[in-house]
């Protein structure tokens, strides 16, 4: 069966195994590269063990090595998973076993100048909406009084924001926060503690508003081409997206490092596009050879974010649309694993 990828370059090839793909999302970006030649001193990266932090870590130990700098990239996190660890200890990142709910372990961390914050909790919040604001708010202000004299990027969410009108094109910073359910509202107060202690620590920080992160393993464009691959119907009444290739988002939080202000600066990182889910579901169709099924009818709003600032600061992603779309499809029709853990983009009332 000849490859989906077939007619791409030979740059633009899909990842062909875990491997391939961890190299490509770790691949640090010319824009990555500038960054770090003007920043001096570790990195630290606090929550490290989920889905993006590894490949962030990675990015960030091969940015400094192709430049011939010598600062740490230390990741903290549970590792409840002990081989995530392991894998990052074996490419040079360091680690450190830290449970971010306790004072005394956060303390304990070592200083930093460069601190990238991934903490937090989403799925389950319905059932344990206590321990999503336990975890969405306390390590904020542990971490931020621990870190104060550091500059920090605070991975936030476009969730932050309410659904908007598909015309408008999308939420943008300046906008005001009103978003639905607990899970939205607890990622609210990670930004507000960050900005209290900012303020009353002069520290600088990024608010990096991100939505949705793809990889191969999940995210929205595989959750659509696993159903069209298995003749599931897609459900389109969140009929619009903002998606980004994780190996880009992590790209520009590096370089939101050199962006951090007092007050905190937030700005929205996605692609450059909204994209229809019934129109990727069509091309996944085209691409994987069945003929995808839709229910329900688009609503004319969605949780969507303007961009702009981001493309304006960075320039346009370095993974088309396209490119992601045939990546996914080639990746579902070889049997890659994902991660089940489905986005529920679908999702319009804020519970998860």
């Amino acid at each position: 069966m000849r490859p989906i990828d077939a007619d791409l370059p030979a740059e633009q090839a899909a990842p062909a195994d875990e491997a391939a793909l961890e190299e490509r999302l770790s691949r640090p970006t010319p824009g990555v590269l500038d960054t770090l030649s003007r920043l001096d001193g570790d990195f630290l990266i606090l929550g490290v063990a989920g889905k993006m932090g590894p490949t962030l870590a990675r990015m960030l130990r091969r940015g400094l090595d192709t430049l011939g700098k010598k600062g740490r990239v230390l990741g903290a996190a549970r590792f409840s998973d002990p081989a995530v660890a392991v894998a990052l200890e074996s490419v040079g990142v360091e680690t450190a076993r830290c449970d971010l709910l306790d004072r005394g372990d956060v303390q304990r961390l070592p200083d930093a100048p460069n601190v990238l914050y991934m903490a937090g909790q989403k799925f389950g919040t319905s059932a344990e909406p206590e321990r999503t604001w336990a975890m969405n708010t306390l390590p904020p202000a542990l971490a931020a009084e621990r870190f104060g004299g550091a500059r920090i990027v605070v991975f936030s969410t476009g969730c932050v924001y309410p659904n908007v009108p598909v015309s408008s094109g999308g939420s943008r910073e300046t906008d005001p926060l009103e978003p639905l359910g607990e899970y939205a509202n607890s990622c609210i107060g990670r930004e507000r503690l960050f900005e209290y202690f900012a303020k009353k620590n002069e520290t600088p920080i990024l608010l990096f508003r991100l939505n949705y992160a793809i990889d191969l393993r999940y995210g929205v464009l595989l959750d659509v081409a696993q159903k069209v691959a298995n003749g599931t119907p897609v459900d389109l009444t969140t009929g619009w997206v903002n998606v980004i290739w994780q190996g880009d988002a992590n790209a520009r939080a590096i370089q939101c490092l050199e962006h951090a202000a007092c007050p905190p600066r937030a700005l929205n990182v996605t692609g450059s596009e909204i994209v229809s889910v019934r129109a990727l579901a069509a091309r996944f169709g085209e691409l994987l050879g069945t003929t995808p099924e839709g229910v329900g009818a688009e609503s004319d709003t969605a949780l969507l974010s303007d961009a702009g600032e981001s493309v304006r600061l960075f320039g346009p992603p370095t993974v088309t649309l396209e490119q992601m779309t045939r990546w996914v499809a080639q990746w579902v029709r070889r049997g890659g694993r994902a991660l089940n853990r489905p986005t529920h983009f679908e999702t319009r009332d804020g519970r998860y």
